[in-house]
């Protein structure tokens, strides 16, 4: 027996969803949709449908993007990988500009980034590899660099985005750090009702002012939490009658002398 669903947000995504061109704007309306579904048992076939329909979505995305990458240059996973994953214009290449210096283009027109973006952030004499992937809701998100990534930074303009990125986030066990972009557009009490907020979430989160006048103290605090989520050891080798490396080189907790060596060799 059909459930009548009254939830006006379910039905403003559920015309979304049908209004859709492409199966990125079908999974985002979908996603809506089983977030808003009834919760109560009536409600179970329902969210049922809703998410069979999703995973079909999900695989015609994947098979797209498989067909994509035979024209693409491969990105090799460094030993510590960061992904920046945001909406469109949420500042992602702004923030990749200020921790790596890599120059990308920077514009305010919706879906500017087509390809991942990849620079190398150094901080305590060590190189992390940080990616700038295309907007999540768009159909040039790259969803397999997701399942590779040490850790995830989502990049926000308000709060209730951070839920719709997670939403649409594919399955993985990367630890996050919560960005939250644009705070000088909030006053004082904003502020302080929104810093409460992301605490009760437990998020490892940062709050920023515009990009654009990010102070360098700040970009440091970020660069320490994006470091920190790394579970690494750094080991500095030394050759006889010479300074040590400059680089160190990464291993994961509990290696043995055995471990350093093969990596050496």
């Amino acid at each position: 027996m059909p459930i009548n669903v009254n939830d006006p947000e379910y039905l403003k995504s559920e015309r979304e969803y049908f209004e859709s061109k492409t199966n990125e704007e079908k999974l985002t309306a979908l996603n809506k949709m089983i977030s808003h579904a009834p919760k109560h048992k009536g409600g179970e076939n329902l969210r049922q449908q809703l998410t069979q329909r999703r995973k079909k979505i999900e695989e015609e995305i994947d098979k797209k993007q498989k067909r994509k990458k035979g024209t693409k240059i491969g990105i090799k996973k460094g030993d510590l990988q960061a992904v920046i994953i945001g909406k469109s214009n949420s500042g992602k290449s702004s923030l990749i500009n200020l921790l790596t210096n890599v120059g990308t283009k920077i514009s305010p027109i919706s879906f500017t980034t087509k390809e991942p973006i990849v620079g190398i952030m150094n901080y305590q004499e060590t190189q992390l590899q940080l990616i700038e992937l295309p907007a999540i809701e768009g159909e040039n998100f790259e969803r397999g660099i997701v399942h590779t990534a040490d850790t995830i930074i989502l990049l926000a303009k308000k709060f209730e985005e951070f839920k719709e990125i997670e939403t649409l986030l594919p399955r993985n066990s990367a630890k996050k750090i919560y960005v939250l972009n644009k705070s000088d557009l909030l006053n004082f009490e904003e502020k302080r009702k929104l810093f409460a907020k992301m605490q009760s979430k437990k998020y490892n989160f940062v709050i920023i002012s515009s990009l654009a006048h990010l102070k360098d103290d700040l970009i440091e605090e970020l660069k320490k939490k994006i470091f920190e989520t790394f579970n690494i050891i750094r080991i500095f080798t030394k050759e006889p009658g010479k300074e040590k490396k400059e680089r160190p080189m990464i291993m994961k907790p509990k290696s043995t002398i055995k471990d350093a060596a093969e990596k050496i060799l």
